[in-house]
């Protein structure tokens, strides 16, 4: 009766290591785990560097806002800290609602982004 239980639980036992392998090669197909093999552990951002138990703290963002768009190269990725993701989607979000995207990508930029960027003018109408 031992060898009939014993060979149940080896056969138990490599479900179990087939079952993780096969799961460990979806994580691996996935977008996190191609990122984390492509580009350093390091926030884009803010320079932030990530290793063991941290590294669940960098998240990859895409640069498009789709997270369909996962081209296997990594060009709509990039990776950030927590805190820099989430500045990130608030920076736009505050876009969606206050101001337009120009043609390059990059927000307009506003008074409030550049202060002195008419003061020139306005000391020369002065005169």
């Amino acid at each position: 009766m031992p060898s009939k239980k014993r060979s149940l639980d080896q056969g138990k036992m490599e479900r179990v290591v087939a079952d993780a392998r096969r799961s460990r090669q979806q994580r691996e197909q996935s977008y996190r785990e191609q990122a984390l093999k492509i580009y350093p552990w390091i926030c884009a951002r803010c320079g932030r560097e990530f290793q063991g138990k941290k590294l669940r703290e960098l998240t990859v963002h895409h640069k498009d806002h789709n997270h369909d768009n996962n081209p296997p190269d990594g060009s709509n990725w990039e990776l950030l800290c927590l805190y820099c993701h989430d500045s990130e989607h608030s920076r736009y979000l505050d876009q969606d609602g206050y101001g337009e995207v120009t043609p390059g990508g990059e927000p307009e930029t506003t008074s409030i982004d550049k202060p002195f960027a008419n003061l020139n003018t306005l000391l020369k109408n002065k005169k």
